[in-house]
């Protein structure tokens, strides 16, 4: 557990969205790890941080299922970088993972909004 951590409370319910969480950053550009972590860190007004010890066993896991490729290359810093893209397997993915995503987070919204 414990893959996207703001709160160790949060972390059951979080934990099964890293893999969205990194295709929806992939979807922007390829990247590195660090810049993925950092993306998801901004995006959500430093409340997600994700840890390398969650990014990358889930980076490979999408890379097994095909839904992301990587290649070696050069970072901004002048460093060697493993570079992840998203391939076409891993848009359907997204669209279907975000989907869900909405339709869950709609429901419980309804429900915390009963009296």
């Amino acid at each position: 557990m414990g893959d996207i951590s703001p709160r160790r409370d949060d972390r059951d319910l979080i934990a099964g969205t890293l893999d969205m969480l990194i295709l929806q950053a992939l979807s922007r550009a390829p990247a590195h790890g660090y810049a993925i972590a950092r993306f998801i860190e901004d995006a959500s007004a430093d409340v997600l941080r994700v840890e390398e010890g969650a990014l990358y066993p889930a980076l490979h896991r999408l890379e097994v299922r095909g839904e992301v490729r990587s290649q070696w290359g050069t970072s901004e810093n002048n460093r060697r970088a493993k570079y992840y893209r998203l391939t076409v397997l891993g848009r359907r993915a997204l669209h279907t993972e975000a989907s869900q995503w909405r339709r869950l987070s709609a429901a419980v919204t309804r429900v915390m909004q009963t009296a």
